[in-house]
C-alpha cells in the first residue's frame, strides 16, 4: 500500500480576508491534515495601514481623526493614549472633572466592546440569538456616545487639555438607566451563553495557554488574567482617576477560551460598578485647559510612553517630539500583535478547524493595530 508523505496529506487554505469568522479584514493561511490544523500564518494589510508614518506627517491635532481607526470599535482608547502622551510632553495639566469624564468614556467604551465580543464569540459557534441581543444592547451605549460626542463609533471627544465639551444635562441619569438595564439583562446572558452546556463544551480546553508564554510573548488583558496573572494597568499603573476608584483585578485559572470568556463576563459587572462610582463621585468644574493655536502648536523636544488598559489588554503609545509642529516618531503598542501572531500560531497546532474562528474571536484581534 502506498504511503503518502506529509506534503501529500496536508492542504493549505486561506481564511479571510472576507470571512464571517475573522475579526476584521485580515487573512490566515492555515495548513490542515484532515480537519486538524497543523500551522497558521497571519497576513494583514487588507484594511487601514501605515498609521504611524501618516501621523509623523500631520499636525498634532490632525491625528485625532486618524488614531480612531487604529482599532475602530475601541477608538476612545487611542484618543486617550495619544492625548495623554501629548499632554506629558507639553507639560499640560487637565482639569479634574475632565479626568473623571475621560474615565467614564473609557469604561463605557469597554462595555460596548464586551457586548460586541459576546455576539461575536457566540455567533461564531452558531448561537444566533446572542448577537441579536448583544448588538441591540450595545446600541443603547452607542446612543449615549452619540448624545455626548455626535458620533456612535468615532468620537474625537478626548483631546489635549481635557474633553471637547461637558456632559449634557441629565446625561448621568441616562447612563445609570442603561447600567440598570444591562445589569438586569446579565442573568439572561448567563442562561443563554455562559451557563450553556454547548458553550462550555466548545470553549473548555480549547486554545489552552501555557502560563510561561504570558511574559515571554507579552500576553496581556483578559487573556493573561485567564491564566491567573493579576495584571491590570488600571490598578498597577493608574491613569486618569482609576486610583480613586474601588475595584479588584479579576482573574481565572483555566488558561483556555472559557476562562477568557469568564474574565470578560465578570469584567462587564466591574465596568458597571466603576461607572456608578464615577458618576457618584464626579466633581464640578472645567473640562478643558486652553491650548495655544493648535494649527501652530509646537511641542518641546522629548519622548514618552503612556499606556492604558484597553478592553483587550495593554495598549500604549510611544511618542517622540523634536520641537516642531508634528510628531517626530509615533509607535503604537497594540494588543493584537502578540495575540494574533505569536500566541495564535502557538495555539493552533492540533486544533480542530471548527474551533479556529472561535479562537480568533476569543483573542479579540483588531487587524489595523498590526499593520499600523
Amino acid at each position: 500500500m502506498k504511503k503518502f508523505s506529509k506534503e501529500d496529506r496536508e492542504v493549505k487554505l486561506f481564511v479571510g480576508p472576507q470571512h464571517p469568522g475573522v475579526t476584521g479584514n485580515m487573512s490566515f493561511e492555515i495548513t490542515l491534515e484532515g480537519d486538524i490544523l497543523t500551522s497558521v500564518k497571519t497576513h494583514v494589510g487588507y484594511l487601514h495601514r501605515a498609521f504611524e508614518k501618516l501621523m509623523e506627517r500631520r499636525l498634532f491635532i490632525q491625528n485625532f481623526p486618524l488614531v480612531c481607526r487604529i482599532c475602530v470599535p475601541e477608538s476612545d482608547t487611542n484618543e486617550e493614549n495619544y492625548a495623554r502622551a501629548l499632554e506629558e510632553l507639553a507639560g499640560i495639566e487637565i482639569p479634574e472633572r475632565a479626568k473623571w469624564i475621560r474615565t467614564l468614556v473609557l469604561e463605557l467604551s469597554r462595555l460596548q466592546m464586551f457586548m460586541r465580543w459576546i455576539g461575536g464569540i457566540a455567533g461564531t459557534m452558531g448561537l444566533g440569538t446572542a448577537p441579536q441581543w448583544s448588538v441591540g444592547d450595545r446600541d443603547y451605549i452607542l446612543d449615549l456616545f452619540e448624545e455626548l460626542t455626535g458620533g456612535r463609533i468615532y468620537h474625537i471627544y478626548i483631546l489635549p487639555g481635557g474633553v471637547r465639551r461637558d456632559l449634557p444635562e441629565g446625561f448621568e441619569e441616562r447612563v445609570l438607566k442603561v447600567m440598570d438595564y444591562l445589569e438586569k439583562k446579565l442573568p439572561d446572558y448567563d442562561a443563554l451563553i455562559f451557563e450553556n452546556a454547548v458553550f462550555k463544551k466548545r470553549l473548555k480546553g480549547i486554545a489552552k495557554i501555557d502560563p510561561s508564554w504570558v511574559e515571554e510573548i507579552g500576553v496581556t488583558g483578559p487573556v493573561a488574567r485567564a491564566c491567573g496573572f493579576p495584571f491590570d494597568v488600571r490598578k498597577e499603573q493608574p491613569y486618569e482617576v482609576y486610583d480613586k476608584l474601588d475595584f479588584e483585578i479579576i482573574t481565572e485559572t483555566g488558561c483556555d477560551l472559557y476562562a477568557m470568556a469568564m474574565v470578560r463576563r465578570r469584567e462587564i459587572e466591574l465596568s458597571i460598578k466603576l461607572i456608578r462610582q464615577i458618576i457618584d463621585r464626579m466633581p464640578k468644574g472645567d473640562v478643558w485647559t486652553h491650548l495655544p493655536n493648535v494649527l501652530y502648536w509646537k511641542i518641546p523636544a522629548g519622548e514618552t510612553y503612556v499606556k492604558t488598559e484597553a478592553t483587550r489588554g495593554e495598549f500604549g503609545y510611544y511618542v517622540v517630539t523634536d520641537g516642531s509642529d508634528k510628531p517626530r516618531r509615533v509607535h503604537v503598542r497594540g494588543v493584537s500583535t502578540p495575540h494574533a501572531y505569536t500566541l495564535l500560531e502557538r495555539l493552533v497546532p492540533g486544533m480542530n478547524i471548527s474551533d479556529f474562528s472561535v479562537a480568533i474571536v476569543g483573542l479579540q484581534t483588531c487587524p489595523p493595530e498590526i499593520e499600523r
